[in-house]
């Protein structure tokens, strides 16, 4: 994407797991869900690039995986970080970084972030790689 985008939020969790565990959950987590397109009919509407709504940017395993994309009324990243923890733990870091251009972006942006919709999808993916990590 190459252009700085404005922050929106940062989430973490905390995860008692050592971190090659919480990333390769996480990894999965991505090639399942996120880099798949479950609801094709949204991503025709808003016309995402790619089609899933976001394609990895970058990689730097057991580190920081970095989702970007594109649609119609925003351009937007998804940076995931991992630290150690205490305990053999790791923090799991979700940085949202968006700009959301013109009078339609504005009001896709009171729709998506304004609501806390955004909030209760990043939190949920957190807590869905926490699972999946305790299941591993």
């Amino acid at each position: 994407m190459g252009d700085e985008l404005p922050h929106i939020d940062q989430h973490a969790i905390t995860i008692a797991a050592r971190r090659d565990a919480v990333w390769a959950a996480l990894e999965r987590y991505v090639g399942e869900t996120i880099g798949t397109s479950r609801l094709p009919l949204l991503g025709h509407l808003l016309g995402t690039d790619p089609p899933s709504g976001f394609v990895v940017a970058e990689r730097e395993p057991g580190r920081r995986l970095v989702l970007a994309g594109r649609h119609r009324f925003s351009r937007y990243r998804l940076v995931f970080e991992l630290e150690d923890a205490v305990d053999a733990a790791t923090v799991l870091r979700a940085n949202s970084y968006a700009v959301f251009p013109g009078p339609h972006g504005r009001v896709y942006r009171a729709l998506v972030i304004g609501t806390r919709l955004h909030v209760l999808a990043t939190r949920g993916i957190l807590h869905a790689v926490r699972r999946a990590t305790a299941s591993a």
